[in-house]
Parts: C-alpha cells; structure tokens; sequence
C-alpha cells in the first residue's frame, strides 16, 4: 500500500461524503488521480462499502446492542472460519471478530429489546454445532466508535490550580 493510498483511505474513513476535490486538496495532488485511485481500492476489495454512522440514541427508534463473547471448537481443516461464517450470515450480527484469550469470537448483534436479543443468543447462537458457550454484554451506552464521539463532554468551566 502506498502513502497516498494510506492517507486517502484515513480521509474516507474519518468522513466518506468528503467531496473528491477535498480529499485532491488534502492529498496535494489532481482530483482524477484521487477518482483512479479510489476506483482501484474499490476494484480490490480495500474499500468494502460506505457507511453513515448514526446515534440511534437521538431518534425514536428503540434498539438494544450487545456484545456476545463465544466460545467455539473448532473444527477440522475449516478452524473457526465455518462457524463464523454460519454466525455472520444472521441479519441481527453487525459484526463478527476471532479472538485471542479466554473467548474464540466476538459478535455484535442489534435488536428492539433486550428480550429479543436474549431470545437469539439462546434459540439461534448456542446451539450452533462447535459453540460452547456464550457471554452476553449489553451496551448502555456509546461513547466513541470509530473515531466518532457520540456524547462529548462538557468542557470543565473553571481550572483550579493548586500551589
């Protein structure tokens, strides 16, 4: 990977609706240059898609979050792959990790409530052949992903300096 494609990709990443002229500007070169190079990423796979991130928090729509750390044998010549794969296929998974230490993967899944996100975690989740076991953490509330803040705290009125 190369520095401009480096850098383009961090631009994208902070704000995927930056104008191409803007991203030119920052980068120091043409704008058809950041068209060829983005096309290309695209073309390879780098760039996988272009998402919004939202504060569900500020709208009415009610949803539960949760992070599920699973436990898995895995299997012969597939590892891990093949039961990640049967877990990220669920429409409620966000995202799918493998890990090290005490747990094999982690998954975030969204839900209305926290009764439907129990009810998939016990119905669909554990009782994939290879799971064995599962922790489920509820999200209360977000403070940063992906370099976005989501409640910013409130600059402090005052310092107070002690001599």
């Amino acid at each position: 990977m190369t520095q401009l494609e480096d850098r383009i990709l961090k631009l994208l990443e902070q704000d995927c609706t930056m104008p191409r002229h803007v991203i030119a500007a920052r980068c120091g070169i043409e704008e058809s240059k950041v068209n060829e190079t983005i096309a290309c990423l695209e073309k390879e796979g780098v760039i996988l898609s272009y998402q919004a991130l939202i504060d569900w928090d500020k709208t009415k729509k009610e949803t539960v979050t949760a992070l599920i750390e699973v436990k898995v044998t895995p299997q012969r010549d597939k590892g891990f792959d093949r039961i990640a794969e049967r877990i990220y296929q669920f429409d409620e998974v966000e995202s799918v990790y493998l890990m090290s230490g005490s747990f094999d993967l982690t998954v975030i899944i969204s839900g209305r409530t926290l009764k439907e996100v129990a009810t998939f975690v016990s119905e669909r989740l554990s009782v994939i052949e290879g799971v064995t076991g599962t922790a489920t953490h509820f999200i209360l509330k977000k403070y940063k992903e992906k370099h976005a803040l989501f409640a910013k705290q409130e600059e402090q009125a005052e310092r107070i300096a002690f001599v």
